[in-house]
């Protein structure tokens, strides 16, 4: 065979190869998906000790009461031995609450699960390498099995689990294992919630204050993953800010924003915003959304 016959095949098996490999990286994008509306519809007060870090609807059994997480919810076994923060919860949709704690110092950080009958049980992490020790909140796929978590700071990723108690990889005499990784193509800054609206699409609540990564602060942001979190593989999270989150209170100064809420049965968005000081007590609220 000629020499430049040879050249000429190999030429094009490798414009071959960088097609295919281009083709697999699109496919690993998100689709193109319209950003939602989320309209504001009401608000409740929410209580400073008992509502002012998280909240989560549960479905099962029916007729549950909505679930929120404050200092006042810790119970004291937990916070003597050094978990004295919790943060955004979650409930699959077979009815298992779970709750996401942290201590100041260490290298674990730990998912307080209930049953539906009722009993609890800890799941405990080691922190992989380069993992931030903060645990702000969980939000359970609509499969139920899996789990996604959030660091503290400007991240582009999220962590995701085998979700405690319903996937039966989990233990509460081992190690909850990271799973894979959910890869952001917008960096974000101090996610204190998220919640799933289907299958591959999440909305989550931001403290950010300093508003140079969307040009607004505490936005709540749409994050649209590649694919369904399955644990076995990372998938790609396409990140739109919707809307700065109401911040109306009596008292000036610095508002947080804190965990979200979507009820499925009722299409309706909730999410916590703590007013600044004094106000902390009287005006902080948990803000209703309505899609339109």
């Amino acid at each position: 065979m000629p020499p430049r016959t040879l050249r000429h095949r190999c030429h094009l098996a490798l414009t071959g190869l960088v097609a295919l490999a281009t083709a697999a990286v699109l496919s690993a994008a998100p689709p193109a998906a319209a950003a939602d509306t989320w309209t504001e519809a009401g608000s409740d007060r929410a209580d400073p000790l008992t509502e002012s870090q998280g909240l989560a609807s549960v479905e099962i059994p029916a007729g549950s009461a909505n679930r929120y997480t404050g200092i006042g919810t810790i119970p004291l076994g937990l916070s003597t031995r050094g978990w004295n923060h919790v943060g955004d919860p979650d409930a699959s949709y077979d009815g298992h609450y779970i709750e996401p704690y942290q201590r100041d110092s260490g290298t674990t950080k730990m998912f307080r699960a209930q049953a539906p009958g009722g009993g609890w049980s800890e799941y405990v992490h080691t922190l992989s390498s380069g993992e931030a020790l903060n645990n702000s909140w969980v939000a359970v796929s609509p499969d139920g099995q899996w789990m996604v978590a959030g660091e503290w700071g400007t991240m582009s990723r999220l962590l995701v689990f085998p979700t405690p108690g319903v996937n039966p990889a989990t233990s509460p005499s081992a190690n909850l294992p990271q799973a894979s990784t959910v890869r952001l193509d917008h960096a974000v800054r101090d996610v204190q919630g998220c919640d799933f609206v289907d299958a591959t699409r999440l909305l989550c609540s931001s403290d950010d204050p300093a508003g140079t990564l969307f040009g607004i602060t505490k936005p709540l942001l749409q994050v649209d993953l590649s694919a369904p979190p399955n644990g076995a593989s990372d998938v790609s999270g396409h990140v739109t800010a919707l809307r700065q989150l109401p911040l109306r209170s009596s008292c000036s100064g610095t508002f947080e924003a804190e965990g979200v809420d979507y009820d499925r049965r009722t299409a309706v968005l909730r999410v916590i915003v703590v007013s600044p000081g004094f106000c902390v007590l009287t005006d902080s609220k948990t803000y209703r959304f309505t899609r339109g």
